[in-house]
């Protein structure tokens, strides 16, 4: 598989309830369907930014917020108390069949809401395109060896979820059929070392970091050699 940023674009935006980004990253979006999860609605109506869904149980969105948005924003309510509003989020984008989403707001609040978010966002990444974006930052789920054409001396993270098995290439701290596992040895801040980095995943999964490439979005494909 090669991950590439070509032309392939998000199929809409999922806001959670952190830190928002610059008005700017959603200016590169603007043309994306924006789901706010619950809580977010009132963040980016205070940013002056108004989307276009609020999805979730709706107890933390204000009448204020929700009488901003009246004539403008879809309120779907879902009262499943198993399930967080991200993916109740996630489950709504689902149904308008887009598979390709970035997710902003990740963390900024409680430490155990930013992991739960983390949880989901790897638990999800196996059925849908998901990509979290953080300071000039993606994260991308992956459960696949791939090889990437990094910007010179790019800063690449591999974050086990929770254990990995894997070799690299094109690194400045290769690894040789290595085991990164969370709580003991993890492969963060390493750097490009050369034009294509080579990831062979033996087993498990990670959280592969990168700088952002707004407004596209990654692409794994096949490779034909």
């Amino acid at each position: 598989m090669i991950l590439t940023f070509s032309e392939r674009q998000f199929d809409a935006v999922i806001c959670l309830q952190g830190d928002l980004p610059s008005i700017e990253v959603f200016e590169h979006l603007a043309n994306k369907p924006l789901i706010a999860a619950d809580g977010a609605a009132n963040l980016l109506v205070a940013a002056g930014i108004g989307p276009e869904y609020v999805v979730g149980d709706l107890d933390s969105v204000t009448d204020a917020t929700i009488e901003q948005l009246h004539g403008t924003t879809e309120l779907i309510r879902d009262p499943d108390q198993d399930s967080t509003d991200f993916e109740k989020s996630l489950r709504f984008a689902a149904q308008q069949l887009w598979t390709n989403i970035l997710v902003l707001g990740m963390h900024g609040g409680d430490l155990e809401h930013t992991l739960n978010n983390w949880s989901v966002l790897m638990r999800h990444g196996r059925e849908a395109s998901l990509t979290a974006f953080d300071r000039g930052r993606y994260a991308v789920p992956i459960s696949t060896s791939f090889r990437y054409a990094p910007h010179p001396d790019e800063l690449l993270s591999l974050i086990p979820q929770p254990l990995a098995h894997l070799t690299t290439s094109g690194l400045v701290w290769d690894l040789a059929n290595e085991p990164l596992e969370l709580g003991t040895r993890e492969g963060g801040r390493n750097r490009a070392s050369g034009s294509e980095i080579s990831i062979e995943l033996h087993s498990g999964s990670l959280l592969f970091f990168c700088d952002a490439r707004l407004p596209l979005a990654p692409d794994l494909q096949l490779s034909l050699t």
